[in-house]
């Protein structure tokens, strides 16, 4: 099987010039190229240019998809939506990784060595930029759950001993992008159950919040306000309203200071809350696979019942089948067959279907690949 390579750049905060266009044409001539990004899979060769380069001069996003069970999804943010000290915590092996320069941070979710071969023969790579993308608009406007998700998809790679980062609000109730990413980087759902447990709810909304609100608005200097509304004014908004809500969640946390003898998790703690999610999934799994299972009997019983009232219609059908011959007559006529056997199994008994196939043979005594099937099936003594 020949390789495959997918990959996808988008260009959000500006596009791109046609000077910048050409030279990326320069470098790809199948490539579909717009002032918005640059798309092109491989089969036979690669990229030939580095997409972290890329990424550092040209684009905000990329993602990128092999069948060799590899993905990789980059995002590049101004540098001013977020401080190295919130960053720092997430950084995991193998799975988020951080890269800066004077301008921007680069945000990179890798999943190197998937299991599911299924998934990656089967995706060729080109639905995930848009179901990915708004995990940027999150970040920039402040919500670090995207963060806490590629911390979490590093598993088995984090020792026992690791704490765990902050965990963002709202675990429980992932946006669609978060739940895309939570399939993307294949994170293990039981672990991701365990660690949601300590997540608190997300922002409440409505009147309820706005009261909640008043007095850490009273808080604020005139000067702070017109700074905001200048952002927005200037269509900053996205940065106005990470940063309003860095300093309210900052007004909460002052509010409600957290007790000095609540550590954060270890890893080795979420590991064992992992087990019993599990062991509690397996639980409901199987009184779900019990209840269909009843269904699903239920269902076929019924369905058995129907076919008795009239059993001669079946007879007939089955010896319709066999008359034609070769094997699709005769495939037909032991399906039939075998519903009566379980039909008279349920409403009369074995010796009346016995009397009854007998009789349905009569004409069919000569069919060795009939009788050999009635055989195989524990129909007929044979």
């Amino acid at each position: 099987m020949s390789e495959y390579q997918y990959y996808e750049f988008a260009a959000i905060d500006r596009p791109l010039t046609q000077s910048e266009m050409a030279k990326l044409r320069a470098i790809s001539t199948r490539a579909v190229i717009t002032p918005g990004g640059f798309t092109n899979h491989y089969e036979w060769g690669d990229l030939k240019a580095d997409p972290a380069e890329w990424m550092r001069h040209y684009f905000d996003a990329f993602v990128y998809s092999a069948n060799w069970c590899s993905c990789h999804l980059s995002l590049r943010l101004p540098k001013a939506a977020f401080d190295k000290a919130e960053l720092r915590p997430f950084i995991a092996p193998t799975t988020l990784s951080v890269e800066f320069s004077d301008t921007h941070w680069i945000l990179d979710w890798t999943l190197d060595e998937s299991e599911d071969y299924d998934r990656f023969a089967e995706d060729d790579g080109s639905g995930w930029m848009r179901r990915l993308i708004p995990l940027r608009d999150e970040l920039l406007r402040g919500d670090l759950r995207p963060l806490y998700l590629g911390w979490l998809a590093a598993g088995d790679a984090l020792d026992d001993d690791t704490q765990e980062p902050d965990v963002p609000p709202g675990l429980t109730e992932l946006s669609p992008a978060q739940q895309a990413l939570v399939e993307f980087l294949e994170i293990d759902p039981d672990l991701f159950e365990a660690a949601s447990t300590g997540s608190a709810a997300s922002m409440p909304a409505g009147d309820e919040e706005t009261t909640r609100m008043t007095p850490w608005l009273d808080t604020w200097q005139v000067s702070d306000m017109k700074d905001m509304l200048t952002k927005l004014a200037l269509g900053h908004g996205q940065e106005a309203e990470r940063q309003v809500k860095s300093r309210y969640a900052a007004w909460l946390k002052a509010q409600r200071p957290v007790a000095p003898d609540s550590p954060r998790r270890r890893v080795a703690e979420l590991r064992g809350l992992a087990q019993s999610v599990a062991a509690i999934r397996r639980v409901r799994e199987a009184k779900a696979h019990a209840k269909r299972e009843a269904e699903r009997r239920r269902q076929h019983k019924a369905k058995l019942r129907q076919l008795m009232a009239s059993p001669d219609e079946s007879w007939k059908a089955a010896d319709t089948h066999a008359a034609r011959g070769g094997a699709s007559g005769y495939d037909q006529a032991m399906r039939i067959l075998a519903e009566l056997a379980e039909g008279y199994a349920l409403v009369s008994s074995r010796e009346a279907f016995d009397r009854e196939l007998r009789r349905f043979l009569v004409p069919h005594a000569r069919r060795a690949a009939l009788l050999r099937r009635l055989a195989d099936a524990g129909l007929w003594p044979g």
